[in-house]
């Protein structure tokens, strides 16, 4: 059976969506760009209600004294930081997808980040309110309007990540901030990735002040500065000279960043996977990832915020089984590391070979329980955490 797709404009419209489709007990994918569905495990049902939040794209207020703007979850990021640039405001937010025309409530169902977190965290540190839908098409509200409001639990933190497995996320709140007189781009000469995470350490430890720490996976980690004219030129000045950051030159930003961002979407056949550990792991880690693939005769692409424990991999070649064994034993060594990975992308046929989850964190009876209660007949997003919940 075919999926079927509404595309709600207003509140009331996606609350009537989600009790029409509880009251037919129909299963429902909430997507905004679609950036993000090859995420996770596949929905395990056909005949899914496809609620596309491109309709709900619109700014509620922008309060710019007090440095918030409240925007429908449909906006697509790159547009919000147009409407926000006349006020000399932005968000701080660069994840890969918005070159895809990533929407917000996309990004944090996704919890999807970039390099700037490595300064602003990533979009559910910006979030001070939320408006949600729930499975029975319920309306919830949480947070505030202005940013010392801490009243009620913290809905918007919980459905970071959820990828719309405990309902639709409507409306936002965000915390924005000014824009930056100037901004600049260093690029550090390492080797490997024993150099790239001292070089990161010395540029963090330093009086620097970078807002992104990022490395290329070769031969370069990339350090951006963000502040006036006068202070980013006298930080790429002394930069050079900072223990650590010996040859440090500056480079074209945009092209870098663009570049970056694009091997970690990576392309039609790659596998794409995310990791979270400690930094002092990722050595290890980037060395076991290489030894296997090598086996395999699979090319292996690695960036990362590798200063905060992020890495992004990219592995193309050979076949879904070559993939899906890197997968699997990859994640294995992360995980007996204390890390985690979320498969992003897979080559066609690796879900044949290896689970899209790894072993359940300790958490995972606490979001059982949570998916219980919001969604008791698991209709949002079925399957997507197979076999978590």
């Amino acid at each position: 059976m075919a999926d079927k797709a509404v595309r709600p404009e207003s509140l009331a419209e996606a609350a009537h969506v989600m009790r029409t489709a509880a009251a037919a007990r129909e299963a429902v994918l909430c997507t905004g760009a679609g950036s993000a569905l090859s995420w996770g495990a596949p929905p395990s049902r056909s005949g899914v209600v496809v609620v596309e939040t491109a309709g709900l794209d619109g700014v509620i207020s922008h309060t710019a004294a007090d440095l918030t703007v409240g925007v429908q979850a449909g906006m697509r990021l790159n547009e919000l930081q147009q409407l926000l640039a006349p006020a000399g405001q932005w968000l701080p937010c660069d994840p890969p997808a918005a070159a895809e025309g990533a929407t917000l409530g996309g990004l944090l169902a996704s919890a999807d980040a970039g390099p700037l977190q490595l300064a602003f965290g990533s979009l559910r540190d910006l979030v001070i309110g939320a408006t949600v839908v729930l499975a029975d098409g319920s309306v919830v509200r949480t947070g505030g309007q202005v940013i010392k409001n801490v009243a009620g639990y913290d809905l918007a933190k919980l459905f970071a990540g959820s990828l719309g497995a405990f309902g639709l996320i409507a409306e936002l709140t965000l915390r924005v901030h000014p824009l930056p007189a100037a901004t600049a781009t260093l690029a550090v000469p390492v080797e490997g990735i024993d150099g790239a995470l001292a070089a990161a350490r010395a540029a963090i430890r330093s009086p620097l002040e970078p807002v992104a720490a990022e490395w290329d996976g070769a031969q370069e980690m990339l350090i951006r500065f963000h502040g006036t004219p006068r202070g980013v030129e006298e930080r790429m000045r002394i930069a050079a000279s900072v223990p650590g950051l010996a040859g440090a030159r500056a480079v074209d930003g945009e092209e870098c960043w663009g570049r970056l961002a694009a091997q970690v979407r990576g392309g039609e056949g790659d596998t794409i996977l995310r990791v979270g550990a400690r930094p002092a792991h990722l050595p290890e880690l980037v060395r076991s990832l290489d030894e296997g693939a090598r086996r395999h005769g699979i090319d292996v692409a690695v960036t990362g915020s590798i200063a905060i424990g992020v890495l992004t991999t990219r592995l193309r070649g050979d076949d879904a089984a070559a993939h899906a064994f890197c997968l699997t034993a990859w994640r294995h060594t992360v995980h007996a590391l204390g890390g985690t990975v979320t498969l992003r992308r897979r080559r066609e046929g690796v879900d044949a070979h290896a689970d899209a989850w790894g072993p359940a964190p300790s958490a995972v009876p606490v979001l059982r329980a949570l998916k219980r209660q919001f969604d008791p007949d698991d209709r949002c997003a079925p399957g997507r955490f197979t076999p978590w919940f």
